[in-house]
């Protein structure tokens, strides 16, 4: 049996953005997360500028039906143009943004990174395992967690 499409608050759909610019990472994270049904909409962007312009609702993003607010963020580090790190720094001390979820997706296991993205108030940080079958497990329960599971604070999240 194949379980229901999510729903968030006042039945709308659930919404991930997704930052990654490898290629190959992002059909993998996109394909285990559908097949698994985590979330309804996915939007994937490949660098760290075009994560703020949908973020702040700038540019191709200007209109909030092209940008619904996340439910949750999945955030690489290592991005063209803006890096990952900036990306959450910059959304973290934004009013109205602040409060969105991220987990930061990574192969990086270093420990400056991860210290670094808790000081910019990350949720999560998880690395990337090598194995497919881990890998996948992985986003399924991430999926489960930070959108069936976890209780936010969906009032302060408009538009």
């Amino acid at each position: 049996m194949i379980a229901p499409r999510p729903l968030g608050p006042q039945n709308k759909p659930l919404t991930i953005l997704f930052v990654e610019d490898n290629p190959d990472h992002a059909e993998l994270v996109m394909r285990s997360l559908e097949d698994h049904q985590v979330a309804n909409r996915i939007f994937h962007v490949a660098d760290g500028e075009a994560a703020l312009d949908y973020l702040f609702r700038r540019g191709a993003y200007a209109d909030p039906v092209n940008s619904p607010r996340p439910h949750v963020i999945l955030l690489d580090l290592r991005l063209p143009k803006v890096d990952g790190l900036q990306v959450l720094e910059e959304m973290k001390r934004s009013d109205g943004l602040e409060r969105i979820p991220v987990v930061v997706l990574t192969t990086s296991h270093a420990d400056q990174d991860v210290g670094r993205a808790y000081e910019h108030h990350v949720n999560s940080y998880l690395v990337k395992p090598l194995d497919f079958e881990r890998f996948s497990k992985m986003i399924e329960d991430l999926g489960f967690y930070w959108l069936r599971w976890n209780h936010t604070p969906w009032e302060a999240r408009r538009g």
